[in-house]
């Protein structure tokens, strides 16, 4: 469902970014406006953005190999790190340059076409928020009722969605930014709130950026399953009479949708290999249908050794004093 969810906002982001860029470049080619250029830079970045999630999940479902055993499921952090650092940061950067140049260098929009920058924006806000409209739905397909949109995109285990989401309310702000900068010079006739619009559409890319870099290196790192998930297979564990104690359990997400679980189970000392086989299997059949993603199972079996001697009491360890 998440990775379904994902290609659909990601091709309706793609969808709505590309007329809308286009229709930036035409509005800072006729009026002059740097905070249309900045914009049009960064309508074209989201529209890179998107191609890249795009590949990153044709090359996630990749078969395993040798090299990979695995399998390829983090190209799609590693293309969402690609995306959150370098378009991101570039788009960033290139808006302040421009800003900035327009605040040392600042020049009137053209008369005759002042009016198109606030006619593109108008329409482009409304693209836009059709966009995260779309982002926002599917995100609901997966995220846990009653979290909220922070937690989500912080521990959102397939990235696209969480991209998108900041992406769309980035490109809204942005826009609200270009019309603030466009319409106060239109109204004043001075040309440097068009240049501060400028500077605050690349601030703004650049915090997305570092937000991004931030959550998409932690999958990059490796991250465990969510506490509900984690008390789900602990539980699909110790339910049953097979295991007689939880040693030790780790997990690791191999891609969005692929879990690896490894735990160890203390079971019975009198147990023979048959039946231990036999309880591995009930357990694994457990663990699969309380979490799906858990697709990747290993479950060592030791021992299970109750301490035999009871605890001493406490007069064992009290110094009587001399009296």
């Amino acid at each position: 469902m998440s990775a379904s969810g994902g290609s659909k906002a990601i091709l309706a982001a793609f969808l709505a970014n590309m007329g809308i860029a286009l229709a930036k470049f035409i509005a800072w080619f006729l009026s002059g406006s740097a905070s249309m250029l900045a914009e049009a830079i960064h309508s074209v970045a989201d529209s890179g953005n998107q191609l890249l999630l795009m590949l990153g999940g044709r090359k996630a479902k990749k078969t395993a190999d040798r090299e990979h055993p695995f399998g390829y499921g983090r190209e799609r952090y590693v293309y969402a790190f690609v995306v959150s650092i370098i378009l991101f940061s570039v788009g960033g950067l290139f808006a302040i340059y421009e800003g900035v140049e327009k605040l040392t260098h600042p020049h009137a929009l053209d008369e005759r076409w002042w009016w198109l920058p606030i006619v593109v924006l108008v329409v482009a806000i409304g693209l836009e928020s059709f966009s995260l409209r779309t982002a926002v739905r599917e995100s609901n397909h997966v995220r846990d009722r009653g979290q909220s949109w922070v937690s989500f995109v912080r521990h959102a285990k397939a990235p696209e969605l969480p991209v998108v989401l900041l992406e769309d309310i980035g490109a809204l702000i942005g826009l609200v930014f270009a019309l603030f900068g466009v319409g106060l010079t239109v109204i004043t006739g001075n040309p440097l709130f068009d240049a501060l619009g400028t500077l605050m559409i690349g601030t703004l890319l650049i915090l997305i950026a570092i937000v991004l870099g931030i959550e998409t290196k932690s999958l990059l790192v490796g991250e465990g399953a969510t506490d509900a998930d984690h008390q789900r297979i602990v539980a699909a564990i110790t339910s049953g009479p097979e295991v007689k104690k939880l040693i030790h359990i780790k997990t690791l997400y191999l891609g969005p949708d692929e879990l690896l679980v490894a735990a160890k189970l203390g079971l019975a000392a009198d147990a023979t290999l048959e039946r231990i086989a036999a309880d591995i299997d009930k357990v694994e059949a457990r663990v699969r249908q309380a979490v799906p993603s858990a697709r990747v199972i290993y479950l060592e079996p030791d021992i299970y050794r109750p301490d035999s001697d009871p605890a001493p009491p406490t007069s064992q360890f009290v110094i009587s004093s001399s009296d």
